[in-house]
């Protein structure tokens, strides 16, 4: 219980844009959960950790982490912990400019994922992770690597509901509006300036009073690109509605 409110605690902080707040919250995890002998939440805790070190550039800290979760992810016989896991690799990996590695840790998400059951099987923490998540993170790696088309391939998956098999976004307004954000960011890319703004429109709908540093830094982030075609009306009005 203390690790995984330390882990909760470490995510808050995270999410806020505290990195060093986080780190301070995820060590007292990882030290709860140790002393507890507790696999599942130390390969949690490992891979949540990693996600604070990839954001914040550290590479190798990153993929030392996703080591110590694989490792006691295996041990917990989850596949939907296993897949978890690699994506955070994949996910570290594309950070690093690593198409072949990211490439591998996806198929190995994918390939373990393949083999999960019902969710009552698996341990309660990962009653998130869905084939739809694997597609979201698969769509961030092929942004990272310069790769949009293969990015909106994705996207469409997770819009697939026979293929999603994930929770009502409706209920998770912050992780939709960073997938939407980032969706509008790769139409930005392919000069589909239209397609971009439609789905910008949906992100911030999305996020509506939701709070989150990294959802409207995503945000700031595409609105900054969208400047430069502001000539368009379309683009304008987004603009002037998302001061």
């Amino acid at each position: 219980m203390a690790a995984e409110a330390s882990r909760i605690c470490g995510w808050c902080a995270f999410d806020s844009g505290n990195t060093d707040l986080a780190e301070a919250h995820y060590m007292g995890a990882i030290r709860s959960a140790a002393s507890a002998h507790d696999p599942v939440t130390q390969a949690n805790v490992f891979a949540f950790w990693s996600m604070a070190r990839y954001s914040d550039g550290d590479i190798s800290g990153a993929l030392g982490h996703v080591e110590e979760a694989l490792r006691n992810a295996i041990h917990t016989g989850s596949p939907r912990m296993i897949a978890m896991v690699h994506s955070r690799a994949s996910r570290a990996h594309a950070k690093a400019g690593d198409l072949r590695a990211s490439q591998r840790a996806e198929e190995a998400a994918f390939t373990a994922y393949d083999r999960a059951g019902h969710l009552d099987d698996e341990p309660a923490c990962v009653y998130w992770v869905s084939r739809a998540e694997l597609h979201s993170w698969a769509a961030s790696n092929a942004s990272d690597l310069n790769d949009p088309r293969r990015a909106l391939t994705h996207y469409a998956a997770v819009a697939t509901p026979h293929q999603a098999e994930t929770y009502d976004d409706d209920a998770y307004p912050r992780s939709r509006a960073l997938r939407l954000s980032r969706e509008a960011d790769a139409h930005l890319s392919l000069r589909d300036v239209d397609a971009a703004v439609h789905t910008a429109d949906q992100a911030v709908q999305a996020i509506g009073g939701v709070t989150s540093a990294r959802g409207t830094t995503v945000l700031t982030d595409l609105r900054t690109k969208l400047r430069t075609h502001q000539q368009l009306p379309a683009v304008r009005e987004f603009l002037d509605r998302t001061v």
